[in-house]
Protein backbone atom coordinates (compact mmCIF):
# COMPACT_ATOMS: atom_id res chain seq x y z
CA UNK A 1 0.00 0.00 0.00
CA UNK A 2 2.95 2.33 0.63
CA UNK A 3 4.03 1.91 -2.98
CA UNK A 4 0.49 2.61 -4.17
CA UNK A 5 0.29 5.76 -2.05
CA UNK A 6 3.68 6.96 -3.30
CA UNK A 7 2.65 6.44 -6.92
CA UNK A 8 -0.69 8.17 -6.47
CA UNK A 9 0.93 11.21 -4.85
CA UNK A 10 2.64 11.99 -8.14
CA UNK A 11 -0.68 12.64 -9.92
CA UNK A 12 -1.49 16.24 -10.85
CA UNK A 13 -4.92 17.52 -9.72
CA UNK A 14 -7.35 17.97 -12.59
CA UNK A 15 -5.07 16.43 -15.20
CA UNK A 16 -7.32 13.47 -16.03
CA UNK A 17 -8.66 12.99 -19.55
CA UNK A 18 -12.24 13.09 -20.71
CA UNK A 19 -14.90 15.73 -20.97
CA UNK A 20 -17.77 16.70 -18.75
CA UNK A 21 -17.72 18.00 -15.19
CA UNK A 22 -14.51 17.52 -13.28
CA UNK A 23 -14.61 14.95 -10.51
CA UNK A 24 -13.31 15.78 -7.02
CA UNK A 25 -9.65 14.82 -6.94
CA UNK A 26 -7.90 13.29 -3.95
CA UNK A 27 -4.67 11.37 -3.77
CA UNK A 28 -4.52 7.81 -2.50
CA UNK A 29 -2.35 9.09 0.36
CA UNK A 30 -5.14 11.49 1.38
CA UNK A 31 -7.71 8.69 1.26
CA UNK A 32 -5.52 6.48 3.44
CA UNK A 33 -4.87 9.32 5.90
CA UNK A 34 -8.59 10.13 6.15
CA UNK A 35 -9.46 6.47 6.56
CA UNK A 36 -6.89 6.09 9.34
CA UNK A 37 -8.32 9.15 11.12
CA UNK A 38 -11.87 7.77 10.86
CA UNK A 39 -10.68 4.40 12.18
CA UNK A 40 -8.95 6.15 15.06
CA UNK A 41 -12.15 8.03 15.98
CA UNK A 42 -14.20 4.85 15.72
CA UNK A 43 -11.74 2.96 17.94
CA UNK A 44 -11.96 5.77 20.50
CA UNK A 45 -15.77 5.85 20.61
CA UNK A 46 -16.47 2.13 20.17
CA UNK A 47 -13.28 0.59 21.54
CA UNK A 48 -14.51 0.61 25.12
CA UNK A 49 -17.74 -1.18 24.15
CA UNK A 50 -18.24 -4.85 23.28
CA UNK A 51 -19.47 -5.34 19.70
CA UNK A 52 -20.29 -9.03 20.13
CA UNK A 53 -22.02 -9.40 23.52
CA UNK A 54 -25.01 -7.46 24.84
CA UNK A 55 -23.95 -5.26 27.76
CA UNK A 56 -27.16 -5.94 29.74
CA UNK A 57 -25.48 -8.63 31.87
CA UNK A 58 -23.02 -6.01 33.14
CA UNK A 59 -25.80 -3.98 34.72
CA UNK A 60 -25.66 -0.19 34.45
CA UNK A 61 -22.42 0.23 32.50
CA UNK A 62 -20.27 3.12 33.70
CA UNK A 63 -19.94 4.49 30.15
CA UNK A 64 -20.69 2.89 26.78
CA UNK A 65 -21.62 3.71 23.20
CA UNK A 66 -25.41 3.83 22.83
CA UNK A 67 -27.99 4.00 20.07
CA UNK A 68 -31.73 4.65 19.86
CA UNK A 69 -33.84 2.78 17.31
CA UNK A 70 -36.40 5.00 15.59
CA UNK A 71 -37.84 1.94 13.82
CA UNK A 72 -38.72 0.13 17.06
CA UNK A 73 -39.30 3.11 19.37
CA UNK A 74 -40.48 6.04 17.21
CA UNK A 75 -41.22 9.52 18.57
CA UNK A 76 -44.36 9.45 20.68
CA UNK A 77 -43.45 6.12 22.23
CA UNK A 78 -41.28 5.37 25.22
CA UNK A 79 -37.59 6.25 24.78
CA UNK A 80 -35.13 3.35 24.82
CA UNK A 81 -31.41 2.84 24.31
CA UNK A 82 -29.49 -0.13 22.92
CA UNK A 83 -25.87 -1.19 23.24
CA UNK A 84 -23.34 -1.49 20.40
CA UNK A 85 -23.71 -5.27 20.00
CA UNK A 86 -27.51 -5.07 19.79
CA UNK A 87 -27.29 -2.26 17.24
CA UNK A 88 -25.45 -4.74 14.97
CA UNK A 89 -27.27 -7.98 15.73
CA UNK A 90 -30.86 -6.93 16.48
CA UNK A 91 -31.25 -3.59 14.67
CA UNK A 92 -28.84 -3.87 11.75
CA UNK A 93 -31.39 -2.82 9.11
CA UNK A 94 -33.25 -0.28 11.29
CA UNK A 95 -33.00 3.51 11.45
CA UNK A 96 -30.74 4.33 14.37
CA UNK A 97 -29.78 7.51 16.19
CA UNK A 98 -26.16 7.49 17.33
CA UNK A 99 -26.04 8.82 20.90
CA UNK A 100 -22.23 8.74 21.26
CA UNK A 101 -21.75 7.66 24.91
CA UNK A 102 -23.91 7.77 28.03
CA UNK A 103 -23.11 6.95 31.63
CA UNK A 104 -24.72 4.41 33.98
CA UNK A 105 -27.02 2.93 31.33
CA UNK A 106 -28.36 -0.61 30.92
CA UNK A 107 -29.29 -1.92 27.49
CA UNK A 108 -33.07 -1.82 26.81
CA UNK A 109 -33.07 -4.01 23.70
CA UNK A 110 -36.01 -6.42 23.71
CA UNK A 111 -37.60 -5.23 26.96
CA UNK A 112 -41.22 -4.03 27.32
CA UNK A 113 -40.46 -0.84 25.37
CA UNK A 114 -39.98 -2.96 22.24
CA UNK A 115 -43.40 -4.32 21.34
CA UNK A 116 -42.45 -6.64 18.49
CA UNK A 117 -38.79 -7.42 19.06
CA UNK A 118 -36.89 -9.85 21.25
CA UNK A 119 -33.20 -9.41 21.84
CA UNK A 120 -31.25 -12.05 19.87
CA UNK A 121 -28.21 -11.86 22.13
CA UNK A 122 -29.86 -11.89 25.56
CA UNK A 123 -33.61 -12.55 25.44
CA UNK A 124 -34.16 -12.75 29.21
CA UNK A 125 -34.37 -9.18 30.48
CA UNK A 126 -36.37 -7.17 32.98
CA UNK A 127 -39.35 -5.27 31.61
CA UNK A 128 -37.75 -1.88 32.24
CA UNK A 129 -34.47 -0.48 33.51
CA UNK A 130 -35.58 1.98 36.16
CA UNK A 131 -32.10 3.40 36.66
CA UNK A 132 -31.75 4.60 33.07
CA UNK A 133 -32.09 8.29 32.26
CA UNK A 134 -33.48 9.51 28.96
CA UNK A 135 -33.74 12.82 27.11
CA UNK A 136 -34.74 14.09 23.67
CA UNK A 137 -31.52 12.64 22.19
CA UNK A 138 -33.28 9.25 22.14
CA UNK A 139 -35.72 10.74 19.58
CA UNK A 140 -32.93 12.24 17.50
CA UNK A 141 -33.39 15.78 18.87
CA UNK A 142 -30.65 17.86 20.46
CA UNK A 143 -29.89 21.20 22.11
CA UNK A 144 -32.33 23.77 23.48
CA UNK A 145 -33.62 24.21 19.91
CA UNK A 146 -34.75 20.55 19.81
CA UNK A 147 -33.49 19.97 16.30
CA UNK A 148 -32.01 16.86 14.63
CA UNK A 149 -28.34 16.54 13.82
CA UNK A 150 -27.37 16.97 11.11
CA UNK A 151 -30.19 19.43 10.50
CA UNK A 152 -31.14 19.75 6.81
CA UNK A 153 -32.77 23.14 7.52
CA UNK A 154 -29.80 24.63 9.38
CA UNK A 155 -27.29 26.23 7.03
CA UNK A 156 -25.11 27.72 9.78
CA UNK A 157 -21.92 25.71 10.35
CA UNK A 158 -21.64 25.05 14.05
CA UNK A 159 -19.98 22.59 16.39
CA UNK A 160 -22.05 20.38 18.68
CA UNK A 161 -20.74 20.10 22.25
CA UNK A 162 -21.92 17.61 24.87
CA UNK A 163 -22.74 18.73 28.42
CA UNK A 164 -21.03 16.46 30.93
CA UNK A 165 -23.93 16.63 33.40
CA UNK A 166 -27.15 16.13 31.38
CA UNK A 167 -25.21 14.63 28.43
CA UNK A 168 -27.35 16.50 25.89
CA UNK A 169 -25.64 18.00 22.84
CA UNK A 170 -25.72 21.75 22.15
CA UNK A 171 -24.92 24.06 19.26
CA UNK A 172 -22.06 26.33 20.21
CA UNK A 173 -24.22 29.37 19.42
CA UNK A 174 -26.90 28.27 21.90
CA UNK A 175 -24.71 28.25 25.00
CA UNK A 176 -24.97 31.94 25.88
CA UNK A 177 -21.30 32.50 25.09
CA UNK A 178 -19.02 31.61 22.21
CA UNK A 179 -16.99 28.54 23.26
CA UNK A 180 -13.19 28.77 23.48
CA UNK A 181 -11.14 26.99 20.83
CA UNK A 182 -11.81 23.24 21.05
CA UNK A 183 -8.25 22.52 22.14
CA UNK A 184 -8.46 24.98 25.04
CA UNK A 185 -11.13 23.14 27.04
CA UNK A 186 -12.06 19.51 27.67
CA UNK A 187 -15.56 19.58 29.16
CA UNK A 188 -18.65 21.79 29.11
CA UNK A 189 -21.53 22.32 31.53
CA UNK A 190 -24.64 23.82 29.91
CA UNK A 191 -26.66 26.74 31.27
CA UNK A 192 -29.44 24.61 32.77
CA UNK A 193 -26.95 22.33 34.53
CA UNK A 194 -25.01 25.31 35.88
CA UNK A 195 -28.27 26.46 37.47
CA UNK A 196 -28.79 22.96 38.84
CA UNK A 197 -25.19 22.64 40.06
CA UNK A 198 -25.03 26.21 41.39
CA UNK A 199 -21.94 25.44 43.48
CA UNK A 200 -19.88 25.23 40.27
CA UNK A 201 -20.00 29.02 39.87
CA UNK A 202 -17.66 29.38 42.83
CA UNK A 203 -15.18 27.06 41.11
CA UNK A 204 -15.68 28.69 37.70
CA UNK A 205 -14.01 31.91 38.82
CA UNK A 206 -10.83 29.92 39.54
CA UNK A 207 -10.89 26.96 37.15
CA UNK A 208 -13.14 27.55 34.13
CA UNK A 209 -11.74 28.49 30.74
CA UNK A 210 -13.23 31.89 29.82
CA UNK A 211 -15.36 32.05 26.65
CA UNK A 212 -13.84 33.86 23.70
CA UNK A 213 -16.58 36.36 23.07
CA UNK A 214 -20.12 37.42 23.78
CA UNK A 215 -23.06 36.44 21.59
CA UNK A 216 -25.14 39.41 20.47
CA UNK A 217 -28.87 39.67 19.79
CA UNK A 218 -28.43 38.91 16.08
CA UNK A 219 -27.46 35.34 16.91
CA UNK A 220 -30.92 34.00 16.13
CA UNK A 221 -30.50 35.29 12.59
CA UNK A 222 -27.28 33.38 12.22
CA UNK A 223 -25.05 36.43 12.72
CA UNK A 224 -22.47 36.22 15.49
CA UNK A 225 -20.32 39.21 16.36
CA UNK A 226 -17.11 38.43 18.19
CA UNK A 227 -16.50 41.28 20.62
CA UNK A 228 -13.49 40.76 22.84
CA UNK A 229 -13.69 42.28 26.31
CA UNK A 230 -11.20 45.08 26.69
CA UNK A 231 -8.97 45.43 29.75
CA UNK A 232 -11.11 48.40 30.90
CA UNK A 233 -14.27 46.28 30.65
CA UNK A 234 -12.64 43.50 32.66
CA UNK A 235 -11.63 46.00 35.37
CA UNK A 236 -15.17 47.37 35.44
CA UNK A 237 -16.55 43.85 35.96
CA UNK A 238 -14.15 43.36 38.85
CA UNK A 239 -15.25 46.65 40.43
CA UNK A 240 -18.93 45.74 40.07
CA UNK A 241 -18.35 42.38 41.73
CA UNK A 242 -16.16 43.85 44.47
CA UNK A 243 -13.24 41.57 43.79
CA UNK A 244 -10.62 44.04 42.52
CA UNK A 245 -9.15 44.69 45.97
CA UNK A 246 -8.73 40.92 46.49
CA UNK A 247 -6.84 40.35 43.23
CA UNK A 248 -3.49 39.50 44.80
CA UNK A 249 -5.03 37.04 47.24
CA UNK A 250 -7.06 35.40 44.47
CA UNK A 251 -3.98 35.01 42.27
CA UNK A 252 -2.39 32.95 45.04
CA UNK A 253 -5.60 30.91 45.29
CA UNK A 254 -5.57 30.38 41.52
CA UNK A 255 -2.02 29.11 41.65
CA UNK A 256 -3.09 26.62 44.29
CA UNK A 257 -5.99 25.37 42.13
CA UNK A 258 -3.92 25.22 38.96
CA UNK A 259 -1.17 23.02 40.35
CA UNK A 260 -0.47 20.09 37.99
CA UNK A 261 -2.64 17.08 38.66
CA UNK A 262 -1.08 13.66 39.07
CA UNK A 263 -3.91 12.01 37.16
CA UNK A 264 -4.13 11.53 33.40
CA UNK A 265 -6.84 10.77 30.88
CA UNK A 266 -5.76 7.17 30.40
CA UNK A 267 -4.91 6.18 33.97
CA UNK A 268 -7.81 7.02 36.27
CA UNK A 269 -7.35 7.38 40.03
CA UNK A 270 -9.70 5.61 42.39
CA UNK A 271 -13.08 7.25 42.91
CA UNK A 272 -12.76 9.87 45.64
CA UNK A 273 -14.70 9.09 48.79
CA UNK A 274 -13.76 11.67 51.39
CA UNK A 275 -11.10 14.34 51.61
CA UNK A 276 -8.51 14.12 54.35
CA UNK A 277 -7.67 17.81 53.98
CA UNK A 278 -8.97 20.11 56.74
CA UNK A 279 -11.71 22.59 55.85
CA UNK A 280 -13.99 22.88 52.84
CA UNK A 281 -12.61 24.23 49.56
CA UNK A 282 -16.09 25.22 48.41
CA UNK A 283 -16.89 27.31 51.50
CA UNK A 284 -13.55 29.06 51.13
CA UNK A 285 -14.37 29.98 47.53
CA UNK A 286 -17.95 30.97 48.35
CA UNK A 287 -16.67 33.40 50.99
CA UNK A 288 -15.27 35.52 48.13
CA UNK A 289 -17.36 37.44 45.57
CA UNK A 290 -17.91 35.62 42.28
CA UNK A 291 -20.10 36.11 39.22
CA UNK A 292 -22.99 34.01 38.01
CA UNK A 293 -23.13 34.77 34.29
CA UNK A 294 -26.12 32.66 33.22
CA UNK A 295 -24.13 30.94 30.50
CA UNK A 296 -22.54 27.58 29.89
CA UNK A 297 -19.06 27.07 31.35
CA UNK A 298 -15.98 25.44 29.85
CA UNK A 299 -13.48 23.45 31.88
CA UNK A 300 -9.87 22.32 31.40
CA UNK A 301 -8.55 18.80 31.86
CA UNK A 302 -8.23 17.50 35.43
CA UNK A 303 -10.49 20.21 36.88
CA UNK A 304 -12.59 17.52 38.57
CA UNK A 305 -9.67 16.57 40.81
CA UNK A 306 -9.85 20.06 42.35
CA UNK A 307 -13.46 19.77 43.56
CA UNK A 308 -13.88 19.55 47.31
CA UNK A 309 -14.50 16.09 48.70
CA UNK A 310 -15.30 16.90 52.31
CA UNK A 311 -18.25 15.11 53.92
CA UNK A 312 -20.68 18.00 53.34
CA UNK A 313 -19.74 18.35 49.67
CA UNK A 314 -20.04 14.63 49.01
CA UNK A 315 -23.51 14.74 50.55
CA UNK A 316 -24.42 17.69 48.31
CA UNK A 317 -23.17 15.86 45.19
CA UNK A 318 -25.33 12.89 46.15
CA UNK A 319 -28.42 15.02 46.67
CA UNK A 320 -27.89 16.69 43.30
CA UNK A 321 -27.15 13.28 41.70
CA UNK A 322 -23.79 14.44 40.35
CA UNK A 323 -21.45 12.17 42.33
CA UNK A 324 -19.71 11.35 39.04
CA UNK A 325 -18.13 14.81 38.96
CA UNK A 326 -15.41 13.67 41.37
CA UNK A 327 -14.62 10.61 39.24
CA UNK A 328 -12.09 11.34 36.49
CA UNK A 329 -12.74 7.88 35.00
CA UNK A 330 -16.24 9.19 34.17
CA UNK A 331 -14.88 11.57 31.56
CA UNK A 332 -15.38 10.86 27.87
CA UNK A 333 -11.64 11.40 27.39
CA UNK A 334 -10.83 8.59 29.84
CA UNK A 335 -13.32 6.31 28.03
CA UNK A 336 -11.84 7.15 24.62
CA UNK A 337 -8.27 6.64 25.83
CA UNK A 338 -9.20 3.26 27.27
CA UNK A 339 -10.96 2.26 24.06
CA UNK A 340 -8.01 3.31 21.91
CA UNK A 341 -5.54 1.53 24.19
CA UNK A 342 -7.59 -1.69 24.28
CA UNK A 343 -8.04 -1.67 20.51
CA UNK A 344 -4.34 -1.08 19.84
CA UNK A 345 -3.52 -4.00 22.14
CA UNK A 346 -6.01 -6.29 20.44
CA UNK A 347 -5.26 -5.24 16.87
CA UNK A 348 -3.40 -7.96 15.03
CA UNK A 349 -2.10 -8.27 11.52
CA UNK A 350 -4.78 -10.26 9.62
CA UNK A 351 -2.16 -11.48 7.13
CA UNK A 352 -0.07 -12.96 9.93
CA UNK A 353 -3.16 -14.56 11.49
CA UNK A 354 -3.98 -16.15 8.13
CA UNK A 355 -0.41 -17.36 7.62
CA UNK A 356 -0.28 -18.92 11.09
CA UNK A 357 -3.40 -20.98 10.30
CA UNK A 358 -1.84 -22.50 7.14
CA UNK A 359 0.64 -25.27 6.46
CA UNK A 360 3.99 -24.45 4.88
CA UNK A 361 2.91 -25.09 1.26
CA UNK A 362 -0.12 -22.82 1.66
CA UNK A 363 2.05 -20.15 3.30
CA UNK A 364 4.47 -20.13 0.36
CA UNK A 365 1.60 -19.91 -2.14
CA UNK A 366 -0.03 -17.02 -0.26
CA UNK A 367 3.24 -15.10 -0.01
CA UNK A 368 3.83 -15.56 -3.74
CA UNK A 369 0.31 -14.33 -4.51
CA UNK A 370 0.83 -11.32 -2.24
CA UNK A 371 4.14 -10.43 -3.90
CA UNK A 372 2.56 -10.75 -7.36
CA UNK A 373 -0.27 -8.43 -6.34
CA UNK A 374 2.12 -5.91 -4.81
CA UNK A 375 4.38 -5.88 -7.89
CA UNK A 376 1.57 -5.61 -10.44
CA UNK A 377 -0.29 -2.92 -8.47
CA UNK A 378 2.89 -0.87 -8.06
CA UNK A 379 3.65 -1.11 -11.80
CA UNK A 380 0.05 -0.24 -12.66
CA UNK A 381 -0.05 2.85 -10.44
CA UNK A 382 3.40 3.98 -11.56
CA UNK A 383 2.01 4.52 -15.08
CA UNK A 384 -0.48 7.05 -13.70
CA UNK A 385 2.28 8.83 -11.81
CA UNK A 386 4.53 8.96 -14.90
CA UNK A 387 1.70 10.29 -17.07
CA UNK A 388 0.49 12.74 -14.40
CA UNK A 389 -3.07 11.39 -14.50
CA UNK A 390 -5.49 10.80 -11.64
CA UNK A 391 -6.26 7.32 -10.30
CA UNK A 392 -10.04 6.90 -10.27
CA UNK A 393 -12.26 4.28 -8.71
CA UNK A 394 -12.96 2.60 -12.03
CA UNK A 395 -9.19 2.33 -12.65
CA UNK A 396 -8.75 0.36 -9.43
CA UNK A 397 -11.78 -1.81 -10.20
CA UNK A 398 -10.39 -2.48 -13.68
CA UNK A 399 -7.01 -3.48 -12.23
CA UNK A 400 -8.47 -6.07 -9.86
CA UNK A 401 -10.76 -7.47 -12.56
CA UNK A 402 -7.74 -7.92 -14.83
CA UNK A 403 -5.70 -9.35 -11.99
CA UNK A 404 -8.37 -11.94 -11.19
CA UNK A 405 -8.67 -12.79 -14.90
CA UNK A 406 -4.90 -13.35 -15.23
CA UNK A 407 -4.95 -15.45 -12.08
CA UNK A 408 -7.73 -17.67 -13.47
CA UNK A 409 -5.83 -18.12 -16.76
CA UNK A 410 -2.69 -19.15 -14.88
CA UNK A 411 -4.68 -21.64 -12.80
CA UNK A 412 -6.37 -23.10 -15.89
CA UNK A 413 -3.02 -23.58 -17.64
CA UNK A 414 -1.62 -25.36 -14.60
CA UNK A 415 -4.65 -27.72 -14.55
CA UNK A 416 -4.18 -28.38 -18.32
CA UNK A 417 -0.48 -29.31 -17.95
CA UNK A 418 -1.21 -31.50 -14.92
CA UNK A 419 -4.04 -33.42 -16.63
Amino acid sequence: MEAAAAAAEGAEPGSGCGGGAEEPVVSLAEVLAENEELEKEARAVLGGSDHERCSYSQGAVKRQALYACSTCTPPGGEPAGICLACSYECHGTHRLFELYTKRNFRCDCGNSKFKNLQCKLLPEKCKVNSGNKYNDNFYGLYCTCKRPYPDPEDEIPDEMIQCIVCEDWFHGRHLGAVPPESGDFHEMVCQACMNHCHFLWAYASQLAVPPLTKVNSLEDEGIVLKVEESEEQKKEIKKESGVEHQETKEEKQTEQFNEPSTSSGSACPEVVTKSEEPGCKLKELQSKPFLKKGTATFWPSNWRSKLCTCEDCLKMYSELEVQFLTDECDTVLAYENKGTSDQETERRDPLMDTLNSMNRVQQVELICEYNDLKTELTDYLRRFADEGTVVKREDIQHFFEEFQSRKRRRTNRMQYYCS
